[in-house]
């Protein structure tokens, strides 16, 4: 006679999680493509404060730059 195990609930529990670490991907990487391009200008734009440049706005969102501050004269 051969002995068996029970498995229980255990393969169930991991596909659960596995589903909900997919699910949690999904939503990540959708917000970052959506919202990269606004995440980055406002990077941007804080790093041109500190170096003392001028922030450029793109055409789209991600595409600002710094650029040096004009000089009035």
């Amino acid at each position: 006679m051969m002995m068996r195990r029970k498995l229980g609930n255990n393969g169930q529990t991991l596909v659960e999680y596995v589903l909900i670490i997919a699910l949690i991907s999904v939503i990540a990487i959708s917000l970052v493509t959506l919202l990269g391009g606004y995440l980055k200008d406002s990077i941007t734009k804080s790093s041109c404060g500190l170096i003392g440049e001028e922030y450029v706005k793109g055409a789209k969102p991600g595409e600002g730059h710094c650029e040096p501050a004009k000089l009035d004269g």
